[in-house]
């Protein structure tokens, strides 16, 4: 949510904002929330005059009945009443129009930075470095469900039967390796200086609202029946929430944190849910991270943070990409993100592990969260990025780690974490 100044000063460049993000049906908003803010203020104005009154008279009324003026007192009296009455009246209606001032406000895209690259969607969306060489080994990569099912790996059916689809069993070494990857993405980012942190994974409706749109709640989030809770879909979502209403000390930033959870998602939408395979699936666990910083910071950290992703695939031998994503790709709230994607050997082509994105002080306006300083109170900026998200982060290690013989190689940095196991052999 912006700054309601902002869009009262700058009324062109909310809605230029508007039209990169191809989101034009939004641009009679802005008018129409300048119309109700001027509205607003004008009867905050006319409430603050009659309290002011109120104040006054009140004294009047107190010196008039100290002189035994009664009837003078009396007619000062009937005037504090029509007062009042007309101060409830304002009051009343002055709650009304900062609900609608709030709900489109809610609606109006974040300000999105210079440097996006405009674009309608993901297709647009640009490739900035690769790291790693790609490699196609000379023999046919399987499907990463038949590498999964040789190991004795995976069981989508007795998942079917108990959850339906979208879930999974994973056993033996593939639960194992899984395990791995996410304690290993654990301590990765403990020698970051990130401290680790397990969240709830149930939010309340007033947190959601402050992270994401309602839109994307909407397709992303679980509903519990009967409460004010939601699955979180990532733990990004109760990390920010932590902060709610509260006012940070300004020496303890940057506040740098990784955390883990299970993540819970609908998926809705045309890509559907993999019959065979854990691409998209309903739950997963993740490996995250996130900052919440000094406005003049933040960009600092969104490059430090998606450096970090591609640093730990890059220490699993795994070829990654960046991937900046366009005006029409981002989330209403961000401000700029770019996609971590991981190579992949059976398809020929990278897919998306990671998304790294800073959204400014939307989320921390939203949720009330702001700092101290020298220059007086201010919201802080709220970064998040994916360190591991698997299954995809095991699809990737998978991939790229298959041999011809169906063994499956263990990279140096995950065999601790495996009990010094060098290779996963088949089982079928």
């Amino acid at each position: 949510m912006i700054d309601i100044k902002f869009l009262r000063e700058n009324p062109d460049i909310v809605k230029e904002n508007i039209k990169k993000k191809f989101q034009d049906s939004k641009l009679p908003m802005v008018d129409e929330v300048i119309a109700l803010d001027a509205e607003s203020r004008k009867t905050k104005q006319e409430a603050d005059d009659l309290r002011a009154a109120r104040n006054r008279i009140s004294k009047e009324i107190g010196g008039l009945m100290a002189q035994g003026k009664k009837e003078e007192a009396e007619q000062k009296k009937a005037e504090v009443a029509a007062g009042a009455k007309r101060l409830a009246e304002l009051e009343k209606l002055e709650e009304e129009l900062q609900e609608k001032i709030t709900k489109i406000m809610m609606v109006i895209p974040n300000i999105i930075d210079a440097s996006v690259p405009v674009g309608k969607d993901d297709s647009e969306n640009v490739e900035i470095e690769k790291f790693g060489e790609p490699v196609v080994p000379d023999f046919e990569v399987p499907y990463h469900a038949d590498i999964l099912e040789s190991i004795s790996g995976l069981d989508k059916e007795s998942a079917g039967r108990t959850s339906g689809n979208g879930f999974y069993y994973l056993m033996g070494d593939a639960a194992r390796i899984h395990s791995a990857m996410i304690s290993y993405a654990r301590d990765f980012m403990i020698d970051k200086g990130f401290t680790y942190c397990i969240p709830p994974f149930m939010i309340r409706s007033s947190v959601v609202n402050g992270v994401m749109s309602f839109a994307e709640m909407e397709a992303m989030m679980y509903k519990i029946e009967g409460e004010d809770l939601y699955l979180i879909g990532t733990s990004e979502h109760s990390m920010i929430g932590k902060f709610k209403g509260e006012i940070v000390n300004e020496a303890s930033l940057p506040i740098t944190m990784t955390s883990y959870s299970p993540c819970f998602r609908k998926e809705v939408g045309s890509h559907g849910i993999e019959e065979r395979g854990v691409y998209r699936v309903h739950q997963f666990e993740k490996q995250e991270m996130v900052v919440l910083c000094k406005p003049e910071e933040s960009m600092d950290w969104y490059n430090k943070m998606w450096k970090f992703t591609v640093d730990f695939f890059r220490s699993l031998d795994i070829p990654v990409r960046t991937l900046e994503c366009c005006s029409g790709d981002l989330a209403d709230l961000k401000v700029k993100s770019c996609d971590v994607e991981a190579w992949s050997p059976r398809q020929k082509k990278y897919f998306e592990v990671g998304s790294c994105s800073t959204l400014g002080d939307a989320q921390a306006r939203r949720l009330g969260i702001r700092t101290k300083g020298e220059n007086g109170t201010y919201y802080v900026h709220t970064l998040n990025n994916t360190v591991l998200a698997s299954p995809r982060g095991l699809i990737a290690f998978l991939e790229n780690n298959v041999n011809e013989d169906g063994s499956i190689n263990i990279p140096v940095a995950l065999r601790p974490y495996m009990g010094g196991k060098e290779k996963i052999l088949p089982t079928k």
